[in-house]
């Protein structure tokens, strides 16, 4: 099993930042990627972020050259840096862990962090 513990939301203005964290825990060794997913009221969880055990790193077009994520091998934590956020980046935020077991997959999800970007 692999536990995901995300913290860092809260409300920021527009144009502000934000940092996230994902901190994992449990059987992370076989873990080959982690990614930041969004969830908006009304809408369906996309995509923001991903980055593998590799280091390569994926971006949902909507964030590109806003949002970097990075990790912290010794800390077992993830980050997603959001910087010039906007009123529609406000959603609940979400860690994912994709976990490679003989034959499968398996995904593992955080509780989530609300972001909220108003002034």
């Amino acid at each position: 099993q692999v536990q995901l513990v995300e913290s860092g939301g809260g409300l920021v203005q527009p144009g502000g930042f934000l940092r996230l964290s994902c901190a994992a825990s449990g059987s992370i060794f076989s873990i080959v990627a982690i990614g930041w997913y969004r969830q908006a009221p009304g809408k369906q969880r996309e995509l923001v972020a991903t980055i593998t055990s590799g280091g390569n790193t994926n971006y949902a077009d909507s964030v590109k050259g806003r949002f970097t994520i990075s990790r912290d091998n010794a800390k077992n934590t993830v980050y997603l840096q959001m910087n010039r956020l906007k009123p529609e980046n406000t959603a609940v935020y979400y860690c994912k862990a994709a976990r490679a077991l003989p034959g499968m997959l398996n995904n593992y999800w955080g509780q989530g962090t609300q972001v909220t970007v108003s002034s």
